[in-house]
């Protein structure tokens, strides 16, 4: 907890704010712009003697219900709630869910990259959109559509998916497909996530066996080597960027350098530019 920023920013937002935002009436006497302390106090639900102390960086830490009362009662922005949270020591709640729906910025990106493979996925992993890049290298191990959109679950519950990755490989995807999901089960913490684990525990042991070892790591960066059956193997550096909302992210894969992946690339996207050709005969 940093009590002199928090004390700082909690006065400095309070001058911004005038009564009339917060149904308060002006009143005689006002020697300063934005609310009293008092009135924040009023407005908040807590006492003018704990708020002053606050703001004069002598308080106990606050409870994550007194800022989110604070948050209301000056009129935050979610980045300034934010702030607010982390300045008191608080991890800041979960920002509004994009959930399916992929914003324009997202579709426009995927369109002008296509010749780097692009996935925009949830964070429980279900595969969500692709370029044809993407679709061209993957399609043999997962796909947008059907039962086994949810990578995690493709991964534990079908043969077809694992055997396109090389096999020494398997065991170390397998801890990062649950713990990243743990990570963000944990996140969540919403009926959807419980589900998908549920059934991840039925279907498969070695997802039961991995989950009761609570290992939590979130995917940012890893190198994949896929086992494609047009143009064999391929080895991939692979890159998350998370969106600000934190249920989506966009995947990126790279040839790893002098692995001579580059070619098998080109390649895959001249066999996609034949097809093209011959379907528009």
């Amino acid at each position: 907890m940093n009590r002199t920023e928090l004390a700082d920013f909690l006065r400095r937002s309070r001058e911004r704010v005038r009564p009339a935002d917060v149904g308060l009436p002006e009143g005689p006497r006002r020697r300063t712009p934005g609310l009293r302390r008092e009135e924040v106090a009023q407005v908040s639900g807590m006492s003018a003697d704990y708020y002053m102390r606050l703001e004069q960086a002598r308080s106990p830490q606050p409870s994550i219900q007194m800022l989110s009362a604070l948050a209301r009662a000056l009129r935050l922005s979610e980045d300034g709630r934010d702030h607010l949270y982390l300045l008191a020591g608080h991890r800041p709640p979960p920002g509004p869910a994009a959930g399916e729906e992929i914003g324009p910025t997202l579709r426009y990106l995927l369109a002008q990259m296509p010749d780097t493979p692009m996935q925009i996925t949830s964070d429980l992993g279900d595969l969500l959109a692709q370029n044809p890049a993407a679709e061209a290298l993957f399609g043999c191990a997962c796909t947008v559509e059907g039962e086994y959109r949810n990578i995690a679950w493709a991964w534990f519950t079908r043969t077809r998916t694992r055997q396109a990755f090389h096999p020494e490989d398997w065991a170390q995807a397998s801890r990062c497909h649950v713990a990243d999901l743990r990570a963000a089960v944990a996140r969540r913490g919403d009926a959807v996530s419980a589900a998908l684990v549920r059934r991840l525990l039925a279907h498969s042991p070695e997802f039961a066996g991995l989950w009761a070892e609570h290992e939590v790591r979130v995917r940012r960066s890893t190198v994949l080597r896929l086992r494609h059956p047009r143009v064999g193997e391929v080895e991939l550096a692979a890159e998350t960027l998370l969106t600000p909302a934190e249920d989506q992210r966009v995947q990126i894969f790279t040839p790893v350098p002098g692995s001579g992946s580059g070619e098998a690339l080109a390649a895959l996207r001249a066999i996609g530019e034949a097809h093209v050709g011959l379907d528009t005969m």
